[in-house]
């Protein structure tokens, strides 16, 4: 079994705050197919936001609730939609040159 592939640190424009603990930043793991469940990948790609909101539970450390995830600053939101887009793309894929 291959090792998953993580993203950069997300570094969070506002904190997520769980009691006394403040997370900073977040890292999101390259999902499964199992994890892809229920959502389309046309939604995930285009960056839509209750696609999005219901995957980063499933593949974010830490673990984040999909209640977080909504309450995330917009800007995070989107870098958390990139980092779900990069990895549905193909290896060497570019928006110039599409996947065979």
């Amino acid at each position: 079994m291959s090792k998953p592939t993580y993203s950069a640190p997300i570094v969070l424009e506002q904190p997520i705050k769980r009691g006394e603990t403040k997370y900073t930043e977040i890292t999101l793991r390259k999902p499964t197919s199992g994890e892809l469940r229920g959502l389309k990948l046309t939604d995930l790609l285009n960056g839509d936001v209750n696609a999005t909101i219901r995957l980063v539970p499933r593949i974010s450390n830490p673990s984040l609730t999909e209640q977080e995830v909504a309450a995330l600053d917009v800007a995070d939101l989107l870098m958390c939609a990139d980092a779900v887009a990069v990895f549905l793309q193909k290896k060497g894929s570019t928006a110039e040159s599409p996947a065979a």
